[in-house]
């Protein structure tokens, strides 16, 4: 295992948040743009001016403890590339910041939990100067807890809440029940905790709920994270170019598919679609508007969602994907990659490296590379920018001065940067206890793999970063494919604003992803899809559409 910290990795974050359970509502019908505050006693409704905004978000001061090989650039990931040599870890954190308090942290856990005392979780608390304790809870399950958790008087000190779980009634017990950090971190506050002060500021304007900064945020490029992959050893075997438009694609893709030979060009590349059709974001509801000429439009209501659809259509319709594709919830899309039975298939920027290390053994001349997402038309793709945070740390508003501030210190030490003694501590744990460092690649062995899993990775991390020591090959190619894309990228009218929409309208949308995975799969036609729309507008669209508008004309964007 190496390090990987580009938020946009895992797979579960991006994946679920296009689905209904990225919704966000609290009760009743009041707006609130949480992501710009201003300095009223954190109500409901928040005012959320630009100006607001920066009194209240914390400086930025870019950490020069390690140079990055690849600087970020166009939203992109910092990049690493070189070997880790031990000897020559930073440090970022010279003495202890804690004073010693006991700090309890519920936050989800996929796997099973190491028992409390292990060595891993007492090392940190040694370097941090507190005593964390872990309540972790199945990640699978966690929005189950959470409502009852934050409903309760025993609430944890710190609770961990990714946004796919911010639905129901989450939002508003995370502004009536979380902690104001504006105190101890806005301005030149922050500068008390330096690896939090190069937190990049996008991730903590998403971190604002109710006009405070309630949040600390795990950061994440705001690059597009799906790829188009490809079998980069067959294409060059085989004389195959690479697409440069739809048209060029399906035509590829007839040349390639064989069922007979068990070959099928590709499998579902709806995500792609939408991307190379510049389709509105759909990793959240607030990135699915945007101002267009002076109308604020919907994702669903563009001629460019109906179009990636049909395209979709299109390369089914012709056979070139796989039939378990089409079954849907049949075997595995990476399998059917690496097996060769699909050449082409699309999935998050993390399965770059994971492909490549999972085929080293057993197939020498297996080779994966991301397609430049292209244009439909030939043309420059018009990208839309995802979510520079989707991961929080929240303090208990009943939580001592004294708790909080050790919260701070143990974050300040999790959000370390890449090619620190934090870094390594944090990430792979205590050196020939969890990992050793062989030919400058660090590998966990399996107690570093039960026991530094996902615990204080989840309390604060650095700007979104991507190194692979045993591969650099990969980081770089991962950074430079998000730089490209990046240059493509913008930002819709919504981008980085913590929205929370009014509960009348909470299920407006859920509907939407079946009826698309329908079409495409020759279940339902394009007009089942205008009529869905058309029912959308009368049900509360348009309603909606109204209390976004406002939403805009009140308070302006993120970089208003």
């Amino acid at each position: 295992m190496t390090p990987n910290t580009s938020a946009t990795g895992p797979g579960r974050r991006s994946f679920l948040a296009s689905t209904a359970a990225a919704t966000v509502a609290v009760a009743g019908g009041t707006p609130l743009l949480a992501a710009c505050g201003g300095s009223g006693g954190g109500s409901k409704e928040g005012t959320t001016s630009g100006k607001d905004a920066k009194r209240i978000l914390p400086a930025f001061v870019a950490q020069e403890v390690v140079t990055p090989d690849i600087p970020s650039r166009n939203g992109s990931s910092l990049g690493f590339t070189g070997k880790l040599v031990a000897a020559d870890l930073k440090t970022s954190v010279p003495g202890k910041l804690g004073k010693g308090s006991t700090i309890r942290i519920m936050s989800p856990f996929w796997g099973s939990p190491p028992k409390g005392d292990n060595p891993y979780y007492e090392a940190m608390n040694a370097k941090i100067g507190a005593n964390v304790v872990w309540q972790n809870q199945d990640g699978n399950t966690y929005d189950e807890k959470l409502g009852a958790v934050l409903a309760s008087s025993d609430m944890p000190d710190v609770v961990v809440i990714p946004g796919w779980n911010m639905g129901g009634k989450i939002p508003g017990a995370i502004i009536s029940k979380m902690a104001d950090l504006g105190p101890h971190l806005s301005g030149d506050g922050v500068k008390d905790y330096p690896n939090l002060a190069a937190i990049p500021t996008d991730a903590w304007q998403r971190s604002i709920f109710g006009g405070r900064l309630r949040g600390l945020p795990m950061p994440s490029s705001y690059v597009p994270n799906i790829v188009p992959y490809y079998r980069k050893d067959v294409f060059d075997e085989k004389g195959y170019e690479l697409p440069t438009s739809a048209a060029e694609f399906l035509a590829l893709a007839k040349e390639i598919t064989s069922a007979r030979a068990k070959v099928w060009a590709c499998d579902d590349m709806k995500w792609t679609a939408f991307n190379s059709f510049g389709v509105l974001s759909g990793s959240e509801k607030s990135l699915g508007w945007h101002l267009v000429d002076g109308e604020l439009v919907y994702r669903a209501e563009t001629d460019a969602y109906l179009e990636a659809l049909e395209w979709t259509r299109k390369l089914y319709s012709a056979g070139v994907v796989h039939p378990d594709a089409r079954a849907q919830n049949q075997g595995d899309s990476g399998l059917r990659f690496t097996s060769g039975e699909v050449l082409v298939y699309n999935n998050d920027l993390s399965h770059w490296w994971a492909k490549t290390t999972e085929q080293a053994a057993q197939n020498k001349d297996f080779r994966i590379a991301g397609m430049d997402i292209f244009g439909h038309d030939g043309g420059d793709p018009a990208l839309w920018a995802v979510s520079p945070a989707t991961i929080f740390a929240f303090v208990n508003k009943k939580a001592s001065k004294a708790v909080v501030r050790d919260v701070l210190a143990a974050a300040n030490v999790t959000a370390a940067p890449y090619g620190t003694e934090e870094y390594m501590l944090t990430n792979y744990g205590v050196e020939g206890t969890h990992y050793t460092v062989e030919d400058g690649t660090p590998t966990k062995n399996d107690k570093g793999n039960q026991e530094v899993l996902n615990a204080f990775v989840m309390l604060a991390s650095p700007a979104s970063t991507i190194a692979h020591p045993d591969l650099p090959r990969i980081a770089k190619a991962q950074v430079e494919w998000q730089q490209r894309m990046g240059a493509r990228t913008r930002k819709s009218s919504f981008h980085g604003l913590q929205v929370i929409e009014p509960a009348r309208y909470t299920n407006l949308s859920n509907d939407f992803e079946q009826l698309e995975d329908d079409v495409v799969r020759g279940r339902k036609k394009i007009a089942d899809v205008q009529r869905a729309v058309s029912d959308w507008k009368r049900q509360g669209g348009d309603g909606l559409r109204d209390w976004y508008r406002k939403l805009l004309d009140d308070n302006g964007s993120a970089q208003g």
